[in-house]
Order: C-alpha cells, then structure tokens, then sequence
C-alpha cells in the first residue's frame, strides 16, 4: 500500500513523556476480584508483583540480538548471529516536502532494528530445532513441537524496535507475499499482542510501555490529508521503522488514515488505546504511567473528539465506512455497534484512570452522563431476541410524538428474510446499526463480545448472546472460528453495499469471512458469562489447522473451510489471539486485565408505552 500522506516524524524530536516516566508501584486502586472471582480460579497475575520499568531503564539499550540480529544455532552448537531487515516501500514521496522547502532531502531504507527479513525469512519448524527465542530463552526441543511454543516463537520474531527498544509487532511476516502494508505496526492489531505480552507468566509489560508512549507521541504530531487538518486527538492507524541513512538514525512513518484503502480516520485506534493502558495499569499495579500529565492529556484529546456537541439526537457516536476492523465499504457508517461498544469500554476505562486537574473534572462529568444514555441506547434499542423481532415485525409506521414505540420508523417490511429463520427461540443479540428508517439486522461479533465485556450488555443480554452462538454454532463458529459478520452480502446487495468490491465477495474477508483473531475476545465473552466450555470448543477446533495452514489472516467459505484468497500468512494478530485465548483459558484471572464490572450506579430512565402500541 502506498505511504505517499504519511507522517514522517524525525527521531530527534521524541516525546519527553518517555523520560517523564517514573517506577513507583502504587497499590491497586480497582476494585477487587467481584463477582468474576466464582469464575476464576485462585492464580494471581504474575505481573502484579513485578517492578515496574524506571524511566533510566528504558534508556538502557537492550541485548544486541533484540535489535539487529536475531540468534540461530549451528551446527557445531555456536550461535551465530544473522543479520535481518524489514524490506520497506520506498518512501520517496514522503520526503517530498523536505524538497521543496530547501532542507536536504534523505531517502529513508528499512530499519536494522526490526530485526526480521521478510525476503530471506527462515519459517519456525515446528519441532524446535534451528531456532531459539528472540529475547533470549531458549525453547527446548521437547516443549517446542507444541503450538503453544511455535505460536511464542513467531510472536517474538514479529517484534519492532525503534532505538533499541520493543514498540510493537509488525502485522504479518509472509514471505510469500508483497509488503503492502503489512509491515506496519497497527494500533488495533498491537492489541491481542500487548495482551500475550502481559499475559505471559512471567509477564513482559515493557514493549506494552513503549507502544503506549510511543503511539502517544504519534498522536501529538500535525496530522493532514489533502489540505484538511484532522483533530488533534486523533490516533495513527499504524506507523513503521525506517531507518535515516543521512542521519544514522531510526525514523517513525506514521499513518492517520492517509494511506488506507478508504482514506478514512481509525475512529477505533483511540478507544483501543485507551483499553490498552487500562490493562497495562491493572497488570502492573503501575499507575504512575496513566497519571502522567502527557498520557493524562492524550485521554483527554481524544475523549474531547468523541463527546464534542453536535447535531445529534442520539448518545452513540456517527462514524463513516471502513472507519474500524472493518475498513472497508461493508455498509457500517452511521452508528456502527462495534464503535459504540468500544467507545463505551473506552469511556468506563478512562473513567477510572481520569484525574480530576486540568479540566479532567468536567471531562468526568461529561463522561458519565454519556455512559449512562448511551448503555440505556444500546441496550433498548439495538437488542433483539425472538419477543423482540415479532415486536418489530408488527410496527406501526409514522407514529408522531415522544409516546412513539417505534421511534426510527422502521418499516416492517425492511426486515430481511433470512432473520426470521435464524433467530433462535433462545437467544438474542444486538444489532449492527440503529438510525432513522434503518436497521442493520447483521451479526457482529468484536461489538457484541466487547459489550459482554465491558457490562454495555446486561448480565440477560450476554447470557442470550452466548445462547445464541451454541444454537448458531455452524452459522457464526463452522469449521474455522469465528465469523467477523453474518450472514454474507450477495448479489445485487452485495454490489450496492460494497460498490462491487473484489475482495469482499461473499463469504470472505469482512463479509462473512472466518477471523483467527476473533479467539480472544469470544473466550474472554466465554468466561465473563461463565460458560468457559464454549472456548474451548472454539479453540481446540482452531487447533486443528491453523498452525498447519500458516496461521492465516482469515478464512474464506461459509463455514470457513478454505484459507482465505488473499489470506496472509504468518499473521501475528492470529497468533497473539491464539495465546491470550489459551492463557486466559488456563488461567481466567487474566481475564480481569480485558473485562470490567458491572456498574450498579448507572440509572435506568423509566420507560412510558404508546397507546398505539398493541401486543
């Protein structure tokens, strides 16, 4: 993919929130195991009791086969250290301006320091000969043959270092196929990896740090497309490692939504952020990086984007297509309900992590009150189970007045055919979209699973959620976990929704295709609601084939039989789910890393029925 509206950002400029850093542990200021303890067993996380990384230690390079080597063994026993690089696109036209405006003009090559060469990458075999871990522990030849191992071995290889220092994961390390973008790291897809990272026992939270610190640093940076300034709190899709020849230095490229397919702002990036740092604090018992002043105020930049008054009449968040997982034309713009449930998982986040100074009272306030309207929206309005489809289907049209029942005019006659067969008698779950004359009657699964997880969902929604994927279980789970939608788009709907897009034909990729990635939220949705069996049965079904298919992107068919067209291999995100799903399985503890409790403080407005509605 083309970088040309990228960011480049010179290394001498960082952020100082990095020095800023302090390594006080604080004591855990949340509240304790709750109602999640009955469901977990009695193991403590084991990053809760490790030293938190100071400051002077994140200036302290590194062991040298971190950053520019990555360790082999030969034949006589030796390590011998080969030399790797990421191949790069050529980012010529990035430095365009630099041209134009007098200064001296350097074309940035691939950065030593992320370690791995996709051209002349060496594939892990499975049994644990020729190869060793990245950061230095040594997988034996016995433990080696397992996934579990393979999965830790390909996540290290996919580490990126910028000065020495681990902040992020590259996306995928095919070396079957072009870069494009790939070689990137991106926000949403650091996310199942920064949890493997804390999950691991003993855990590892300093590349989490740095990704952390260094996305914040990112956010500060002017950001344009064409000649439009987007808002100062947006966050980067992704940025890479290049590697400055003129000034011998690594460089950061960042990317706002400038190079992606649909040009479209990641309205997703600042929500998972926000969660990110809720689970690093909440890991490490470190509190001391959410209260610095810069992470302090990067919540706030990007809060003040989402809760800015407007034209709406609705709680949730307006959003365009392709603004999120899903980033191409699929039909999500207006108020997809992935957005709305991490939007709400941020707002829960931010909340605890807030401090009152510097304008973060009102900001509080604000954030309340939109907690509360929004989990009374969604839970209202885009739930739907049997009772509440036959409810739909016998509305009455152009009801006036605030007695209404069917406030967005939804004509019963929209409501798709394939609904009334799917629908389950037990069972329900909330819906795509919700705005005027129009409901997108699709399953999601990230929006429902981070609604079970972040209590949007009431503890009856998540339970029919669950219900519904064990009545469903060949529809949404098949051969290959886990659809990312269903059902798919097909025919004339298919070419007005997607504008006739070559990728997203039916049952594949976004629409209707099966996503690895997936594992992780549905087995943490599993265990919050107790029903742990469900994931294992997911999992083990994942185990089958998707190391032995090259830990695919995603999967194409109806039950998700058929490696994806356009499928990349060795994607991380796919092993990083894989092992957040196991770790969280054989210890649910962690799950409290990614899950929040129930809030009883947040009111339910009382609700008055039309006259004109009948049963």
């Amino acid at each position: 993919m083309a970088t040309e509206s990228m960011a480049v950002i010179p290394s001498d400029e960082e952020s100082n929130s990095t020095n800023d850093v302090l390594a006080t542990i604080t004591d855990d200021r949340n509240n304790g195991l709750s109602s999640l303890t009955d469901l977990m067993t009695e193991k403590s996380i084991d990053c809760s009791d490790k030293e938190p990384s100071r400051s002077s230690e994140l200036e302290k390079p590194i062991e040298s086969d971190k950053s520019l080597v990555s360790p082999t063994e030969n034949a006589g026993g030796e390590m011998e250290k080969v030399k790797k690089t990421v191949r790069m696109q050529s980012t010529h036209e990035d430095t365009s301006d630099f041209a134009s405006s007098g200064r001296t003009t350097t074309v940035l090559k691939p950065s030593p320091s992320v370690g791995t060469n996709l051209e002349n990458f060496d594939p892990i075999v499975s049994n644990g000969t020729g190869s060793s871990r990245p950061n230095g522990h040594q997988a034996s030849s016995e433990s080696g043959s397992t996934m579990m191992d393979e999965a830790w071995e390909r996540l290290n290889k996919s580490f990126v270092y910028f000065k020495e220092r681990p902040v992020g994961t590259l996306a995928a390390l095919d070396p079957s196929a072009e870069a494009l973008n790939y070689n990137q790291v991106f926000v949403r897809d650091f996310v199942p990896s920064g949890l493997a990272c804390l999950m691991k026992s003993p855990a590892e939270p300093e590349i989490v740090k740095n990704f952390l610190l260094k996305t914040l640093h990112l956010q500060g940076w002017e950001k344009r497309i064409d000649n439009f300034t987007l808002g100062e709190g947006v966050m980067p899709a992704s940025f890479k490692v290049l590697y400055d020849s003129h000034r011998k230095k690594d460089t950061l490229i960042a990317d706002f939504g400038g190079s992606a397919i649909g040009r479209v702002a990641p309205v997703d990036s600042g929500f998972w952020w926000i969660i990110l740092l809720r689970s690093y604090t909440k890991c490490t018992r470190d509190h001391t990086l959410s209260e610095l002043p810069e992470v302090q105020r990067g919540m706030r930049l990007i809060l003040n984007l989402c809760l800015s008054d407007g034209f709406d009449t609705f709680p949730t968040l307006l959003c365009a297509d392709g603004c999120s997982m899903i980033d191409r034309r699929m039909g999500i713009y207006g108020y997809p309900i992935e957005i709305q449930a991490l939007f709400f998982f941020a707002l829960r986040c931010a909340q605890q992590m807030l401090k009152p100074e510097h304008g973060g009272k009102e900001l509080i306030e604000r954030i309340d009150k939109r907690i509360t309207a929004l989990s009374f929206h969604i839970q209202k309005y885009y739930w739907l189970d049997f009772t509440q489809l036959n409810n739909i289907y016998r509305y009455r049209t152009e009801e006036y007045s605030h007695t209404a029942v069917n406030k967005f005019n939804v004509i019963p006659e929209s409501i798709p055919d394939w609904l009334f067969d799917f629908m389950p008698l037990r069972g329900g779950y909330l819906i795509g979209n919700v705005s005027p004359a129009r409901m997108d009657f699709r399953w999601f699964l990230v929006g429902n699973c981070i609604a079970i997880l972040s209590c949007l969902a009431t503890p009856a929604q998540a339970t029919a959620i669950m219900d519904l994927v064990e009545e469903r279980w060949e529809d949404l789970i098949g051969e290959m976990p886990l659809k990312i939608t269903y059902p798919a788009l097909e025919g004339h709907q298919w070419r007005i929704v997607t504008g006739c897009d070559p990728k997203n034909t039916r049952w594949s990729y976004h629409n209707g295709g099966s996503w690895p990635v997936l594992l992780w939220l549905l087995t943490a949705a599993c265990i919050k609601t107790g029903r742990p069996q469900i994931a294992k049965r997911a999992i083990e079904l994942a185990e089958q084939r998707l190391s032995k298919d090259g830990w695919p992107e995603y999967y194409d068919g109806k039950t998700g039989r058929y490696v994806g067209k356009q499928a990349r291999k060795y994607q991380t995100w796919s092993i990083a789910s894989y092992l957040v799903a196991k770790t969280m399985i054989e210890n649910p503890s962690n799950l409290l890393m990614i899950s929040l409790e129930e809030d009883k403080k947040i009111a339910k407005p009382s609700l008055t029925r039309s006259v004109s509605w009948t049963c």
